[in-house]
């Protein structure tokens, strides 16, 4: 695998300040070559060779200028020479480089990116609609520049599959307490999500920072059918709580009422009794009293 690795490079300002000083001198001493040295006439050899020279230095020295490259903040510039990796300048301002080499943009700063909602089943073999958003940014240029074809493409085609297969292994809501479900546990999914698309990623110099679920709900053809379970689940539950909160209440007014004698009532009219106050306390209306004109049994 192709590593990442520092670049040698010089400070961009001086050393454009010395190229500049080099064409000027030059293009001066071919200026004053051409007038004095180069007159009419029979051009010696010597002259020939010493203007290709100065022609050549003055070339050279503006093929030199081209090494000049400038590195904004979060950006990094990987370089390659004749068709091999060179090395990576991450350091921000102009540089001076090898002039030869081909200089590649990468961004290193923070992304995100939020897949398009996913049909999939769920553990439970229920049919849900799916979304989550990965925040990420570039740790190794050459791996992502080199490792794979196109590395945000890499990333969202890994993403959606370890997406599908998180929801598989989960389901919408936990049945059984202490299961991980996708809706109640946000955050060990989201940790899972993470886990899962960073090791897919590794190989492309690519770091996960942040991964969590953006949407989740069961698809259309049976939102209506969940609905009304989620909707019987909490009638039930809120029912649950009701009774067990009314059974205390009709055990502590029996008990208060045995322990200061205010009445003293048989198995019958305990029976009747706790049969009224739970039909008070549990009722969904309000309920109409009966006074009793006559005794206790009649």
């Amino acid at each position: 695998m192709i590593k990442e690795r520092s670049v040698r490079s010089v400070p961009g300002i001086p050393a454009f300040l010395f190229l500049l000083g080099l064409v000027v001198i030059l293009a001066g001493a071919l200026s004053w070559y051409v007038s004095n040295v180069m007159g009419p006439g029979d051009l010696g050899a010597l002259r020939v060779v010493g203007l290709a020279a100065l022609v050549a230095l003055l070339f050279a020295v503006l093929v030199a200028l081209n090494g000049l490259t400038i590195v904004h903040p979060n950006e990094a510039r990987a370089l390659i020479l004749f068709g091999n990796y060179y090395g990576t300048l991450r350091a921000q301002g102009p540089w001076w480089v090898n002039p030869f080499t081909e200089r590649r943009r990468i961004s290193v700063k923070i992304r995100n990116f939020e897949c398009s909602q996913l049909k999939v089943n769920d553990h439970d073999g229920n049919p849900i609609a799916i979304a989550a958003v990965v925040v990420w940014r570039v740790t190794d240029t050459a791996e992502a520049l080199f490792e794979v074809d196109d590395y945000e493409n890499f990333l969202h085609v890994q993403t959606e599959a370890a997406l599908r297969g998180l929801a598989t292994t989960h389901p919408y809501d936990a049945h059984v307490e202490g299961d991980i479900a996708l809706r109640s546990n946000p955050q060990e999914i989201g940790n899972e999500l993470r886990a899962e698309v960073q090791a897919r990623l590794e190989k492309a110099g690519i770091e996960v920072l942040e991964a969590r679920i953006s949407h989740l709900a069961y698809a259309p053809e049976i939102a209506n059918a969940m609905l009304r379970r989620q909707q019987a689940t909490a009638v039930v539950a809120a029912r649950a709580k009701i009774v067990e909160g009314a059974v205390g209440m009709v055990e502590m007014a029996l008990e208060a009422l045995s322990a200061k004698h205010v009445v003293e009532l048989d198995q019958d009219r305990k029976a009747q009794m706790v049969s009224n106050l739970l039909v008070v306390l549990c009722s969904e209306h309000e309920t109409q009293p009966i006074v009793n004109a006559g005794t206790l049994y009649s």
